[in-house]
């Protein structure tokens, strides 16, 4: 039987060869873009300034699609307290590119929103003590005390 841990451990490098292989897919066809653009002759071609945005523009779409799994792969292999988040955030986005990336969702919903993984990241919330003297502490202490009302206001008229 698998360990939360071990789902914990799958689940993050899933984030992380996923991150990579978008990665990877989105260098070699921005390379094959390039390639394609420079090999056309030159008053047919487009404008270097095009190739340029191009780059510019889909790095920033592959970068914004990729970046959120690769920061949920390394929350999730080092166990920070912002895992499950990031991890939800990584796997929506991921879900967009199939199969791999719905593959990669699935799994980290069914592990992140099952009870291993509701045992492994919900932790109690803790609170900061009481100031002295603010609330009494025992709740005998509580019901002993007598309700006395407020004084009446003086008559004005």
């Amino acid at each position: 039987m698998t360990t939360p841990e071990q789902h914990n451990k799958n689940l993050g490098i899933a984030h992380l060869a996923h991150g990579g292989i978008f990665m990877l897919l989105m260098l070699v066809m921005m390379t094959f873009m390039t390639v394609m653009f420079s090999m056309t002759p030159a008053p047919a071609g487009p404008p270097p300034a095009f190739i340029a945005v191009m780059w510019i523009f889909m790095g920033a779409f592959y970068g914004l699609m990729t970046l959120p799994s690769l920061v949920a792969g390394y929350a999730l292999l080092k166990r920070k307290p912002w895992a499950r988040t990031a991890a939800i955030v990584g796997g929506v986005t991921a879900a967009m590119s199939f199969p791999t990336g719905t593959a990669v969702c699935v799994y980290t919903f069914w592990f992140l929103f099952s009870e291993p993984g509701k045992l492994l990241y919900d932790r109690p919330q803790y609170a900061l003590p009481r100031p002295p003297g603010a609330f009494p502490v025992n709740v005998q202490q509580q019901r002993d005390s007598q309700y006395l009302p407020p004084p009446t206001p003086p008559d004005w008229r």
